[in-house]
Formats: structure tokens, sequence, C-alpha cells
């Protein structure tokens, strides 16, 4: 029964960001089965993550301010966004369903919250007990899952620019790895950075909180204006549609 709680805990705070994103997509839906395949792909790509993760990390500082940003930066942000662009590109690029500005970030998020998933339960359930693991649980629900979700919105939002804005489409390719791994980067640096600080910087911890939170409301700030630009830009899209369709003069 314990087993089955904490399957639940992990895994519902990712099906509740899927289906709010899911009924964000106003204006076109995308195909469940593509969506599912997206979701799919995305818990595999843990499996190349993990295996740059180690290989970078072979190489971080031991302690220190230093090792609290080489982890949070290089270890997890580049390797884990590098993979989840690297999908996108390969999966959603060129499908035809990927037709207005709102779906990159739909597709960004179910790749993100499948590498998400996954690894969710992993944490979870490497506990080392019941109440550490309900704790980590919990924990993951409120900061990881939710950091997650907006590194995929940031990645989507770029991503979605690239497809559309020609004139630009290298400088939002750019920016659909580099934005979302600057974000991941700091938000997992902040939370990572006590764990190599020895008691006499104990004082740094407060602070270092305090930021955090501060950058976490900040995020969902700049997530929720990206999110509500590109539903304007796909309405758009569509209304430009619809009206060049009814000006369109069937004439033989």
């Amino acid at each position: 029964m314990t087993t089955l709680i904490l399957l639940a805990l992990a895994v519902f705070p990712v099906l509740l960001l899927l289906v709010v994103v899911y009924f964000q997509d106003k204006y076109e839906k995308e195909p469940v089965g593509l969506l599912l395949l997206t979701l799919f792909l995305g818990m595999l790509t843990v499996l190349p993550a993990i295996g740059l993760e180690m290989l970078l990390g072979e190489l971080a500082p031991e302690s220190g301010i230093t090792a609290g940003l080489y982890n949070g930066f290089v270890v997890a942000g580049f390797s884990e966004e590098l993979c989840k662009l690297a999908l996108l590109m390969l999966l959603i690029w060129r499908n035809r369903n990927f037709n207005e500005f709102f779906d990159g970030i739909v597709y960004a998020v179910y790749v993100s919250l499948g590498f998400a998933l996954v690894e969710n339960v992993m944490y979870v359930f490497g506990g080392e007990s019941d109440g550490e693991a309900f704790m980590i649980a919990a924990m993951r629900a409120v900061l990881s899952v939710p950091g997650h979700f907006l590194f995929a919105v940031m990645m989507g939002y770029y991503f979605s620019l690239a497809k559309f804005v020609y004139h630009r489409r290298a400088l939002y390719l750019i920016l659909a790895f580099v934005a979302p791994f600057l974000l991941h980067g700091t938000y997992d640096s902040l939370l990572m950075i006590p764990d190599g600080m020895g008691e006499d910087w104990q004082w740094l911890y407060i602070p270092l909180f305090l930021i955090f939170v501060v950058f976490d409301v900040l995020m969902w700030k700049w997530g929720i204006r990206r999110i509500r630009h590109l539903q304007r830009l796909s309405k758009e899209q569509g209304e430009a549609a619809r009206n060049a369709f009814r000006g369109f003069r069937w004439d033989f």
C-alpha cells in the first residue's frame, strides 16, 4: 500500500501539469498519440542525461561554492536541457503537427515532464525510509517538477519562435537551449551550494534560500508571460489563416 501511495505522489504532480498545459492549448489540440510518444521518449532522455552527468561529474570540484555552481550548471543544467532539446529537434521540429506558436511549449513540456517523471520516481523510491520518501515526494512536487515545467516553457517559447520567425531562427534556436540552461543552472545551484559549504558559511543559508524563493517566483512570472504571449500569437495565426481562406476565390 505504501508503495502505491509513493508512486501516486511521484506521478500526480507530473500528470497535473501535463493536463494543465494540454488545456492551455486552446486553438488546435495536438494529437494525443504524438503527445504520449513525446512523453515516453522524454522519459528515455534520462538515460543519455545520466551518462553525460556521470562523465561531467568526474570533473566536478569536491566542495565549496564552485562545486555547487558546477553541479548546478554543468552537470545538471547542461546535460538535461541538451538532451531535452535534442529530442525536440529530432521528433518535433519537422513534424507537420508543429504548426502554431503554442505547440512549442506543449511539446517541450511533455518532453521535460517525461524526464521529470522518471527522475521523480527514482528519487522518491531512493529514500532510505518511508518517512524520507514521503518528504522527498512532497519537496519534489513543490520544487523539482514545477522547475522542469518552467524550464520547458522557456525552451518551448524560443523553440516556437525559431520555427515561425524565420529571419531570427539561429538566434532563437540558441536561446531555446541557453535560456532553460541558465534557469536550470541557477535553480539547482541555489539548492546545491549549501551542500558544499562548511560550518563557517552557515550564515549564507538563509540569504540563499530567500534568493531561491524570489527566483522561483520570477520564473513563474516569466513562464506565465510567455505562455500568454504564444497563446496570443497562436490566436492571431489562426485568425490570419481563416481570413486568408475566406478571401480565396475559387476561380477556374
